[in-house]
């Protein structure tokens, strides 16, 4: 299994109004865990988020990463790619049981891998991390509760670890704010950089990836436990006891 590594933990803080709790900005190639009432917000274009959550204890934790571009055919358990995507997940799965979790109460929710980076090279990378996210918690037997994958679109995302509510923004060009030139230097870091330690690796099966609807606008997605997102109309962000 990976070590945790706190230096991958998110250290930006900051007190959001809207919900009237403590929140956390988790930047590409971190991850944050949190056992009390807070916010865990990202902003993802090509990048994958996977929120986990301990449904009985009532925590959880996000994390944010890109798997590196491979020149092999088949990005296979053993290729470069899986092992850094099996990395990302590792640390938090592992961060969260060394808190109290228990891997048998972890259910999670999938967002990101959408086509914001320029090149057709490139816009495969969106679904490859999907694809991954996926085929990796299918294989830990870790249920997934909802999705909102692929699409043109950046998202920000806004989980709440204690209830397991996830409040989706779907942004314009404009919302991202540079995310694609953010993205493309994470993903040159990505090459350059080496995964150290011992990664516990699988054979990933072949579930494909569920095409997204069709949005030409803003929108919110609300995630609840008990169903997948509901789109809405959209409009300032409601407050999180909503």
């Amino acid at each position: 299994m990976s070590e945790i590594a706190p230096e991958d933990l998110a250290t930006s803080r900051y007190f959001d109004q809207n919900f009237g709790l403590p929140a956390i900005k988790i930047m590409p190639g971190e991850y944050y865990v949190a056992t009390r009432p807070m916010v865990l917000v990202t902003v993802l274009g090509s990048c994958v988020a996977v929120c986990l959550r301990d449904v009985v204890k009532g925590m959880g934790g996000l994390n944010h990463f890109m798997l590196p571009e491979s020149g092999e055919e088949q990005d296979g358990p053993v290729s470069t790619a899986a092992r850094y995507g099996g990395y990302a997940m590792e640390v938090l799965i592992n961060h969260l049981i060394k808190l109290g979790a228990r891997r048998e109460h972890l259910r999670a929710k999938v967002f990101g891998g959408a086509q914001v980076l320029a090149g057709a090279a490139r816009q495969a990378i969106g679904e490859r991390n999907a694809q991954f996210a996926l085929r990796y918690l299918a294989a830990e037997g870790i249920p997934v509760d909802a999705q909102d994958l692929l699409d043109v679109f950046p998202r920000k995302i806004y989980f709440f670890p204690a209830t397991g509510k996830v409040l989706v923004r779907k942004l314009r060009d404009a919302q991202g704010g540079g995310l694609a030139h953010r993205e493309a230097r994470y993903q040159k870091r990505l090459v350059r950089a080496s995964v150290s330690g011992a990664v516990e690796l699988y054979e990933p099966p072949g579930e494909p990836v569920r095409p997204p609807a069709a949005a030409a606008e803003d929108s919110i997605a609300e995630s609840r436990p008990d169903r997948g997102p509901v789109r809405q109309p959209a409009a300032p962000l409601p407050t999180a006891n909503k």
